[in-house]
């Protein structure tokens, strides 16, 4: 049923259960994992003129590289596991490397804010299970870590 999975992280410690997730079905359906880090360079046309992009692009792909370094550890050694570092607006390019890259199934957290949250931080898990042409299972992510 399953022969690749797209798992999306920010690299937050509550990720864990999520990638856990993924694993799990991964093993399961002899599927491989695809941990998505996306570069989050759709903010960058609005920051001030003394900022270094380029260093700031840097960094942030930095922690890209951390967070799927640590999805890698995460999941089992017999799990094939693959990555990649996307730039651009979250939600659009994890539907779109998604579709693009055969993806049978997107694993991504969420925080399960409602109310006034989620209206001022909007929600990219409810972007992407919207408009994502695959299905979309979305783990809670463990905010007893995130907190830590």
């Amino acid at each position: 049923m399953y022969d690749r999975l797209l798992l999306p992280t920010d690299g937050s410690a509550g990720m864990e259960r999520v990638i856990e997730h993924a694993d799990e079905i991964a093993r399961r359906h002899d599927a491989a994992v695809e941990v998505v880090y996306v570069v989050n360079t759709s903010h960058m046309t609005t920051m001030p003129t003394g900022a270094s992009v380029e260093g700031i692009r840097g960094l942030l792909s930095e922690e890209g590289e951390m967070a799927i370094e640590a999805a890698e550890r995460i999941c089992s050694p017999e799990t094939t596991v693959e990555h990649t570092i996307l730039e651009g607006d979250p939600e659009r390019e994890i539907v779109a490397h998604a579709a693009e890259n055969g993806a049978d199934l997107i694993v991504m957290g969420t925080h399960g804010r409602g109310g006034i949250d989620r209206l001022l931080l909007g929600s990219v898990a409810e972007h992407v299970v919207r408009r994502s042409p695959v299905p979309v299972l979305t783990v809670h992510v463990d905010e007893a870590l995130t907190a830590a």
